[in-house]
């Protein structure tokens, strides 16, 4: 599990590279440096990078460095940020994945529609949502699509529709008798 391009820092080859700090070398540490230091070492004692003992020594002396350099160099052989994985990435399990919308059946929605526009059709578009609604219905119980609730819209205002229009031909027709 080594990494072959991986060198620890040694003395006399200036400051390391991965943590790159302040620019300057003797620059003093503030409170903020340390803390980043420290979040970098977790997250090698994390990853199993340190052992606990050496962990703690690296964090006892991030505490007490005064120079950004001394802290470059407490992680200087550790990476300042996410590795790459090499492994496969698992999948999510299903338990977590968000549940598939079914799909609308296309003829609920034409049911709806022409439900909806049955006043401004006055009545023209009922018998068409009735035969598109019941259409839908049969098909989204053997499919399994969505759109149920548009499909029995469309069935209700057509019915409604097509129901007030036999109403007023049937009155029609009675008072075309009754007068003549």
């Amino acid at each position: 599990m080594s990494n072959p391009s991986w060198q620890p820092w040694q003395p006399g080859q200036g400051l390391p590279q991965p943590w790159q700090g302040h620019s300057a070398p003797s620059m003093l540490a503030s409170h903020a440096d340390r803390e980043r230091a420290v979040d970098v070492l977790r997250a090698g004692y994390g990853e199993g990078r340190l052992e606990k003992a050496e962990f703690d020594r690296r964090v006892e002396r991030a505490y007490a460095a005064r120079t950004v350099a001394e802290l470059a160099l407490l992680v200087a052989d550790l990476p300042t940020g996410p590795v790459p994985h090499t492994a496969p990435v698992m999948a999510v399990p299903r338990t977590f994945m968000p549940v598939p919308r079914p799909q609308t059946n296309g003829k609920a929605v034409g049911a709806a529609v022409c439900g909806l526009l049955c006043l401004p059709t006055m009545g023209l578009t009922g018998l068409p949502a009735v035969i598109l609604g019941h259409a839908a219905r049969a098909e989204i119980q053997r499919t399994g699509e969505g759109g149920d609730g548009l499909a029995l819209t469309g069935l209700v205002l057509g019915w409604l529709s097509t129901a007030g229009w036999a109403l007023i031909l049937t009155l029609l027709l009675a008072v075309g008798f009754a007068t003549g």
